[in-house]
């Protein structure tokens, strides 16, 4: 999952980002809000987390062209305003969710990982298929009951090719959405993330490549 913060509190803003990270998600910042714009129109985010009270450009216009443009990105509104009045003004502008400041950090992280889950199309916070159970909120992997030591973005990578239930996923997909903005699009990362993984997972494979497309989770064909 994807996640743009847009927050002017620089320390605020990376303590964010670092937590993010931690759970395993990819993560770009921004502080104002004519740069949100600038990275929402070139990057396929899952979900902003977005301060109101930007610089330059108001987090409710920010929001409205998010409602405007990306109508499949969920928006998290963050606000020091505590007032009903501020809460309905966000959600007319189109925030799918709304959290006052100051807030308990695995709150957030609740509600962004349920925005996730309705961003796009809606998977269950377990995925189970060919002997693998993912739990994306214990961020546990198991095939067979055997709990696999595996890597953040091997977790990433591997709760991305289950939730496509099959179809398959380009490599430019998968650095999209498991990486961030500091990913070198030449890199050959996701083709050793993905030989990693398929140590860890063992046999028989699941994970295959189709030539000239991508990749897919599942049986062998």
């Amino acid at each position: 999952m994807r996640t743009l913060i847009v927050e002017d509190e620089i320390y605020l803003a990376e303590a964010i980002r670092t937590g993010l990270r931690r759970e395993m998600m990819a993560v770009d910042m921004v502080h104002d809000g004519h740069t949100a714009v600038e990275y929402l129109s070139v990057n396929d985010y899952d979900i902003v987390v977005l301060d109101r009270d930007l610089p330059g450009l108001h987090g409710d216009e920010v929001c409205a062209w998010v409602t405007a443009h990306r109508p499949e990105c969920r928006v998290l509104m963050l606000t020091a305003a505590h007032s009903l009045g501020d809460k309905v003004a966000g959600f007319e502008q189109g925030a799918d969710d709304y959290l006052a400041k100051p807030f308990a950090f695995p709150e957030l992280i609740a509600r962004i990982r349920a925005l996730g889950r309705r961003a796009g199309a809606s998977h269950p916070p377990v995925l189970e298929a060919e002997g693998i159970r993912l739990d994306s909120f214990r961020r546990e992997a198991y095939r067979d009951g055997r709990l696999l030591r595996i890597a953040n973005k091997e977790f990433a990578v591997l709760e991305l090719l289950m939730s496509a239930a099959g179809g398959v996923l380009s490599t430019e997909t998968l650095l999209e959405k498991a990486w961030d903005e500091n990913a070198d699009p030449f890199t050959n990362t996701v083709r050793v993330t993905l030989s990693n993984l398929r140590k860890h997972l063992g046999e028989p494979g699941l994970i295959h490549t189709v030539v000239g497309s991508g990749y897919r989770f599942g049986p062998a064909e």
